[in-house]
């Protein structure tokens, strides 16, 4: 009997375990189907305002300085529309990627979330994984686990949102998925990489990293679509 019990359990996480692993749609929680209710209506008029649809496909850029993460929202044309700033409530570290494990660093970079890296259970009141290290940071032999952008406003590597932003920031983009977006990229930066900024810091160490961001940065606002982002002879590449 006990063996049987144990194979039942042994099979129910198995189940749970495969749901979250390879669910195409963002899992929910008490809390995250209460947030929804509470959000979605408002967030679908300010849409409304911009021609946006809710539940379209979304793109987030992260900037350091000054502490602001977008969200875009793809338009029926196919280009994607500034739709909200949000405030970070605060992050780890200072201008530059994360390198390794404890560094206590965010991370930049180009990076894309599935609905499995969705949190609704969250410590942190809701969340989602960054997917830190991507293929380029492993290249580089960097090293680290569970970077998210989360609430609480409290960061030891994360981008830590007030739990009000994260509420909007995480319905968009479970909507989003819901919808048929199979993942959502998320550009993170240390600033805005327009060149008269940029060559502020040529005596920066990251300066050559940053000039490679750049290229990524440059194609979004000449396109107003994110690229695909490959890697080839250890530099990021871009492409339609």
């Amino acid at each position: 009997m006990i063996n049987k019990r144990t194979n039942i359990i042994t099979y129910l996480l198995f189940l749970l375990f495969s749901a979250q692993v390879f669910s195409t749609e963002p899992l929910t929680s008490i809390r995250s189907e209460n947030i929804r209710l509470k959000v979605e209506p408002v967030l679908k008029k300010e849409l409304l305002a911009k021609n946006l649809n809710y539940g379209a496909p979304i793109f987030i850029r992260i900037f350091k300085d000054p502490g602001v993460l977008e969200v875009w929202v793809e338009s029926e044309n196919g280009s994607f529309v500034h739709f909200k700033d949000y405030d970070i409530c605060t992050f780890s570290g200072y201008l530059g990627p994360k390198q390794k494990e404890g560094d206590r660093q965010s991370p930049e970079g180009f990076y894309f979330v599935t609905a499995a890296q969705l949190n609704p259970w969250s410590s942190y009141h809701l969340s989602f994984n960054l997917g830190y290290p991507n293929k380029y940071d492993r290249l580089h032999g960097r090293t680290g686990s569970a970077l998210m952008v989360h609430g609480h406003c409290v960061s030891i590597g994360c981008y830590a949102m007030t739990n009000r932003n994260i509420d909007e920031i995480y319905t968009l983009a479970a909507a989003a998925l819901k919808s048929g977006q199979p993942f959502f990229r998320v550009h993170s930066f240390p600033f805005e990489l327009e060149s008269k900024l940029l060559s502020k810091y040529q005596s920066n160490p990251w300066y050559p990293f940053w000039l490679n961001l750049k290229e990524g940065y440059d194609y979004f606002n000449h396109h107003k679509r994110p690229p695909d982002v490959g890697v080839l002879n250890g530099q990021y590449t871009f492409s339609e």
